[in-house]
């Protein structure tokens, strides 16, 4: 069985966080250079930014302290800043409280030739809304087959969509917590908020167990990706993206005028 074919959900299977180990290395190699995954990633976002026929949509979704900016900084290096964009999905404002819950963000959705990489989602309606109690139960769970639904119409328009849970064990999150307290330049980053999710974190597992199961289909899968470890991490979810864009097929359009006949002087 391949790596990838570890990490994905299949449509209709439960996504069984609580058999998964957070701390899998994958079979991967440490040792193994990046460079060459990184190049070919850089080669494939060229093209595709150039052809302009679909675009490559990453969610990133994960406990706190489960490595989401930290992913996008070590995977997104060097690539094109024009044909990449980053949206972090912080708590809706007034404005996109008036709206229905998807408005915020289908208008962040990439364009043809970009890779949209989402920190945080329009999971947070079903995972957050969810566990914080902020809508009832019959709210909540009918939120799924829209967003089977959305996700599906984003697909069929040219979007390839690729769900990533980073899957952290709960001991590692204390680690990552403690240190975070203790290092001045990271503590800008802990909230008291940060406390009360990880009291929360059992319920917040239980969440995104139904929330994958329920949303994981053939057009927008999801991917549980062990982050104990970043390198495994980061060497998993470069391959995942490799295949995306390899699938996808990109090529330099053709030149719209016979170039021999061109002199530059």
């Amino acid at each position: 069985m391949s790596v990838l074919s570890r990490l994905r959900v299949e449509p209709g299977h439960a996504a069984n966080l609580a058999k998964r180990d957070a701390g899998a290395r994958l079979g991967l190699d440490r040792s193994r250079a990046l460079d060459a995954d990184l190049a070919e990633l850089r080669a494939l976002q060229d093209r595709l930014w150039a052809e302009r026929r679909h675009s490559l949509l990453m969610i990133l979704q994960g406990t706190d302290a489960a490595g989401k900016d930290s992913t996008i900084r070590h995977v997104f290096t060097g690539l094109n800043p024009h044909g990449c964009r980053v949206e972090d999905f912080a708590q809706p404002s007034s404005t996109e409280l008036a709206h229905d819950y998807l408005w915020r963000v289908h208008a962040k959705c990439p364009s043809h030739g970009q890779i949209g990489i989402w920190n945080r989602s329009h999971y947070e309606d079903v995972i957050a809304v969810r566990v914080h109690r902020l809508e009832p139960a019959a709210v909540w769970r009918r939120r799924y087959r829209h967003i089977r639904e959305f996700e599906r119409m984003l697909a069929d328009e040219g979007t390839a969509i690729v769900k990533i849970l980073l899957h952290m064990s709960r001991a590692e999150q204390a680690r990552r917590l403690q240190k975070r307290i203790a290092d001045p330049t990271k503590r800008w980053k802990f909230t008291p908020e940060d406390v009360d999710d990880r009291r929360r974190f059992d319920d917040i597992e239980v969440a995104y167990e139904q929330a994958i199961t329920k949303t994981s289909t053939a057009w927008a899968p999801w991917y549980v990706v062990p982050a104990d470890h970043r390198w495994v991490r980061n060497a998993a979810i470069t391959q995942l993206l490799l295949k995306t864009l390899r699938d996808l097929r990109p090529e330099y359009p053709k030149a719209v005028v016979d170039l021999s006949q061109i002199e530059i002087v």
